[in-house]
């Protein structure tokens, strides 16, 4: 009972998170299916756990790092890490293949009701698994991190919390180098478990459109992506902020462009 009322309360105290969550779910149910979902989430989740539990006694792979249990109490904790923050990893991750899909999947011409040609995208197990995509998805996943860490790190100024701090704070706005690593490899090894099984798993029955699914995830990335630079502004971090929007606006139109044109 103990354990239910600390996850009730940390429900409560940490909304986003769970709004962000049930995106994920919704998102990814709609795109790969339930029991490929529950594995990519059980898989991130429990990779994501390992390596800050690692972190945080070994330095590896995020680089020295500590939770101060400002929130003990508060929130579900699995052993010194806030399960809260261990579950973000998983709709990150699937947020960030999503974009890697829509900038790298190739399109085939589908018609639609009108019998016009449509694109769609092309999402069979070898395209969507490749390794362009695994590579793009760590990157992407460590990038939005370049936005989210910063402004976490200041979670004294906003409803975060001070919860964590870097005995080594590091050159980009505090956060260490090593922590990005740590969120790539988080990727790569979540990845590598997870791909062996959706080849293995029964092939997904063509849903059309696949596009507009997919849309779903890259709408969670940006999402979460114009939910942390708004607290950046609002905090009053103008350069930090700025920062974040001119290293993710080329890929977003970059995106953009390639999921309108027609041809």
């Amino acid at each position: 009972m103990e354990v239910f009322d600390l996850f009730v309360k940390t429900i409560i105290f940490r909304p986003y998170v769970f709004i962000f969550l049930a995106a994920f779910l919704f998102s990814a149910v709609k795109l790969i299916g339930w029991p490929r979902t529950w594995r990519f989430w059980l898989i991130s989740w429990a990779t994501a756990f390992a390596c800050e539990f690692s972190s945080t006694r070994t330095g590896i792979p995020f680089g020295w790092y500590f939770y101060n249990g400002s929130t003990v109490g508060q929130e579900l904790y699995f052993s010194n890490v806030p399960f809260m923050d261990s579950i973000s990893f998983s709709f990150l991750l699937f947020a960030s293949y999503c974009v890697a899909m829509g900038l790298l999947l190739p399109f085939d011409s589908s018609p639609s009701v009108e019998c016009t040609p449509r694109k769609e995208v092309r999402f069979d197990v070898e395209t969507r698994t490749s390794w362009a995509v695994y590579a793009l998805t760590a990157f992407l996943f460590a990038f939005v991190d370049m936005v989210i860490d910063p402004v976490a790190l200041r979670g004294d100024r906003w409803f975060l919390g001070k919860i964590y701090y870097y005995p080594d704070p590091g050159w980009h706005f505090g956060v260490p180098f090593a922590n990005y690593i740590g969120w790539a490899v988080v990727g790569l090894i979540s990845l590598a478990v997870y791909f062996p099984l959706d080849r293995r798993l029964p092939s997904l029955s063509p849903l059309q459109p696949i596009t507009r699914r997919l849309l779903l995830g890259i709408g969670l990335y940006y999402g979460v992506l114009a939910f942390n630079l708004g607290v950046t502004f609002w905090i009053g971090e103008f350069v930090m902020g700025m920062s974040g929007v001119l290293m993710h606006l080329p890929i977003l139109i970059i995106l953009t462009i390639r999921l309108t044109r027609k041809n």
